[in-house]
């Protein structure tokens, strides 16, 4: 399958969706400016993730991909990116807060780490402050510049 990574700007409408569907934070979607990404086959919005920048440290954002697309690396696809796209911007670590798939970040490399020790910057966040339940796991992972 032939999958596409491109800017959200042109997708906000389905990335929502999709974000909704998935149960995902979407209150604050159209007003964020970092950057978010969508995941395309066939010019269809298959997967959606984002990065929000604060200080030297990323957030990864909401991802997210389609059940009939799910186990084809499309996450893995659109996690590559992001890293990639954090290690660009000279950043030093990527933190994400997770109900549903910490097994699946913990296989790639993410490690839980206590709330309490999130960087101040990450604690700024929508994210932190009010979007994600206190229960959300919280991971990082060192990004390799």
């Amino acid at each position: 399958m032939e999958t596409e990574i491109k800017p959200a700007e042109l997708y906000k409408d389905d990335a929502l969706i999709l974000l909704l569907t998935e149960n995902l934070p979407a209150v604050d979607f159209t007003a964020i400016t970092g950057d978010f990404y969508v995941a395309l086959s066939d010019n269809k919005t298959i997967g959606v993730i984002g990065l929000e920048v604060y200080s030297n440290y990323g957030l990864l954002r909401s991802l997210a991909v389609s059940t009939l697309y799910r186990n084809k690396g499309i996450a893995s696809q659109l996690v590559k990116h992001i890293e990639e796209l954090a290690a660009n911007k000279g950043l030093v670590a990527l933190y994400l807060f997770t109900t549903t798939a910490k097994d699946y970040f913990k296989r790639i490399g993410y490690e839980h780490i206590a709330r309490m020790d999130l960087p101040e910057a990450i604690k700024t966040s929508d994210e932190f402050t009010h979007l994600c339940p206190d229960t959300a796991i919280a991971m990082q992972k060192s990004i390799d510049v």
